[in-house]
């Protein structure tokens, strides 16, 4: 992805692009209440149903990847829930809605995304971005922001990828979900550690870990109540690999992985591809083809860019290893699950 395709996310989108009314005109209608005879009158039943088929659609896109049924929540954003943004309401209504038609949009984002198209993620993180801004919701214009952070650091931007993160943080700074600051604070992370800034890197990992470990056992409706102690324990070994301790990395992957289950098998799949990159850095080459067969095992049928990713790059290091024992049968299964995937 061009740099200058991916700057642009950043700046002021037209809502058009999505069939959303312009920013002047969500404005005016946040601010009062319209009425006429062609609009449609929108309460707060209808932003239930939004939030609802996010909840659903998003779970599904979880479990499967992103590449499953993200029509599905584009037909229902243009087809459904367009005409409620262009209908009456009143300013608290009107909030809500946008709130949650936020988040369906940062779902349809992060499906995109999932699914190999990060030009469409960009708009839809950004349309996300506008929305929650009017919405006045500090954590989901985060969130937005937080997707196009990845986006940066997944395809090596470091300056953006830091500034994005910091303003993520920025955002949240008021925040009191201890979860919402952990998925921000480990971002920026991220983004540190990928710049080569050791100090700011580990100055966030340790906040985050200071927010997560007094996170309530079970998420409240914080739009980042996802974030869970499993998900963080995998991103901080990440983070922890890319700064060298691979000692700790391993542990905090396996941490995710026995403690805290990861019950969503997308996400299950990526760390045990990650648990298997690290053993074979630590040149444990038996953990590692054990750890992989268990990926493969949890990868079939899930449509998802980065599952795919994790085979290539498995079967370009499996390809440096012939000749040892069991290389040869997992470099098959990897195969066929490619051909699978593609």
């Amino acid at each position: 992805m061009e740099r200058r395709q991916f700057m642009a996310a950043s700046s002021a989108y037209a809502l058009s692009v999505l069939a959303l009314p312009d920013l002047d005109d969500i404005t005016r209608r946040t601010a009062a209440a319209r009425t006429g005879s062609a609009s449609v009158s929108v309460g707060h039943g209808e932003v239930a149903a939004v939030r609802q088929m996010t909840k659903v659609l998003g779970d599904a896109a979880a479990e499967l990847g992103g590449g499953h049924a993200r029509h599905l929540v584009v037909r229902y954003l243009t087809e459904d829930v367009a005409p409620w943004l262009n209908g009456s309401f009143t300013e608290p209504v009107g909030r809500d809605l946008f709130a949650a038609v936020s988040q369906l949009v940062h779902l349809a984002g992060w499906m995109a995304g999932d699914e190999g198209n990060q030009g469409l993620a960009q708009r839809y993180y950004a349309h996300s971005y506008r929305l929650a801004a009017e919405a006045g919701d500090a954590e989901l214009s985060a969130t937005a922001l937080r997707g196009m952070a990845v986006q940066a650091i997944d395809h090596g931007h470091r300056a953006a990828a830091v500034r994005l993160s910091e303003e993520c943080v920025r955002h949240a700074r008021n925040l009191d979900d201890p979860r919402a600051l952990a998925y921000y604070k480990t971002t920026l992370a991220n983004a540190a550690a990928f710049d080569g800034d050791r100090r700011t890197a580990t100055s966030a990992l340790a906040a985050a870990q200071t927010a997560i470990e007094r996170s309530p056992a079970t998420p409240g409706e914080s739009w980042a109540g996802h974030y869970s102690a499993g998900r963080w324990a995998h991103e901080s070994g990440m983070i922890l690999a890319r700064l060298g301790d691979l000692d700790a990395a391993e542990d905090h992957l396996h941490h995710a992985l026995d403690i805290h289950g990861l019950d969503r098998r997308r996400t299950r799949a990526i760390v045990l591809a990650d648990l298997g990159q690290i053993h074979l850095q630590r040149d444990d080459i038996g953990a590692a083809v054990a750890t992989w067969h268990d990926f493969l095992d949890c990868a079939d049928g899930i449509r998802s860019v980065k599952v795919h990713d994790a085979v290539q790059e498995m079967r370009a290091r499996l390809d440096r290893l012939g000749g040892i024992a069991g290389i040869d049968e997992l470099s098959e299964r990897a195969a066929l699950l490619n051909t699978v995937l593609r």
